[in-house]
């Protein structure tokens, strides 16, 4: 019997990349079955709706998300979707590997970071206030039960990773209540993992160590904030936003999204570089317990990468979206 998944056609190159992966998993013989809806900033012009009913209905029915980058307006207009599936939904582990590809030549190699990132609160909750035309208040929050469970999770990955460190991203050194607590429960909590290194890093520091000496660096867990900046940075090591995928989790559903935006300014000229997407569905068929279809999928990236025949443009190549996607097939076969 195949899985059904739910899939979010977001804006930007979003369509062109969500079709391109499914063609991918399709030739891989993922075996699923795709409940599909267009959603983002392009569905309100059109119908007065970011997400339609049945999109949610179905995510609520399927528990399992394959979503494509999604216009957030800046400044101004509506909140991000991303942030409210994820508080909506309770997804709190956003999960955001970064690894070098010998392939991909940057001045790093052997990179190999996983980020945990807390998905729910902190600043990036969003939970702002007006004092006055002049002021503006934004409010950091900080929870042990949301601390308590995405620092388990990060050690836990390392134990069942066979990874040797966790290190903790904090501000603790100025923001002494907030963040020292989340330093101090991520402490408390490595006491049952004696056989995991834990250390800890402020998050100024580890931006420059993460450009200095990038390999020190193997599970990383952090605050809301933080994780977003840090991860797009990985993402720089490795070759670009182009190849960071993501997993977000909750108890109960899961979220599977490039880390990257919508890219407006390239939509519709057929040379985005799907990676990230297609990497972030592998994290999903993970999930499923399809480890032998992921497998397969990222061998022929890996493969179609080294090649260099088809890279697009942000890779450095000449490639359209298109034949990058078929000479993946093209490997599979």
């Amino acid at each position: 019997m195949k899985q059904t998944i739910t899939v979010f056609k977001g804006d930007g190159i979003g369509p062109e990349i969500t079709d391109a992966v499914l063609e991918i998993l399709d030739a891989a013989k993922a075996d699923l079955d795709y409940e599909i809806f267009n959603v983002g900033e392009a569905e309100y012009e059109a119908h007065g709706a970011l997400i339609p009913d049945d999109a949610f209905t179905s995510f609520e029915k399927t528990r399992v998300l394959l979503k494509s980058p999604i216009t957030t307006p800046v400044g101004k207009g509506f909140r991000s979707l991303n942030v409210m599936m994820r508080k909506k939904y309770d997804l709190y582990a956003n999960i955001r590997p970064a690894r070098s590809n010998a392939a991909i030549k940057t001045p790093f190699e052997n990179v190999d970071i996983v980020i945990f990132r807390e998905n729910t609160e902190d600043l990036y909750a969003g939970v702002e206030e007006m004092i006055d035309k002049d002021t503006a208040h934004s409010i950091k929050i900080i929870t042990r039960a949301c601390s308590e469970r995405i620092i388990r999770d990060a050690f836990e990955y390392a134990v069942k990773q066979g990874r040797k460190t966790v290190t903790c991203v904090h501000k603790a050194n100025i923001m002494k209540l907030s963040d020292g607590l989340f330093r101090d429960i991520f402490y408390e909590i490595s006491k049952e993992y004696p056989q995991i290194e834990a250390n800890d890093k402020i998050v100024d520091n580890t931006a420059m160590q993460m450009v200095m000496n990038p390999q020190q660096f193997d599970v990383i867990v952090t605050e809301n904030l933080y994780g977003d900046i840090i991860s797009d940075l990985s993402s720089g090591l490795i070759g670009g936003l182009g190849l960071l995928p993501s997993s977000n989790l909750g108890k109960d559903f899961a979220m599977f999204e490039a880390v990257h935006g919508s890219a407006p300014d390239i939509a519709g000229k057929g040379i985005a570089n799907p990676t990230a997407f297609l990497w972030s569905a592998c994290m999903m068929l993970d999930h499923l317990g399809k480890q032998e279809v992921a497998a397969r999928i990222r061998r022929a990236v890996d493969a179609v990468l080294a090649d260099g025949n088809c890279l697009t443009p942000d890779l450095g190549g000449h490639g359209t979206t298109a034949a990058y996607k078929d000479a993946i097939i093209a490997k599979l076969a």
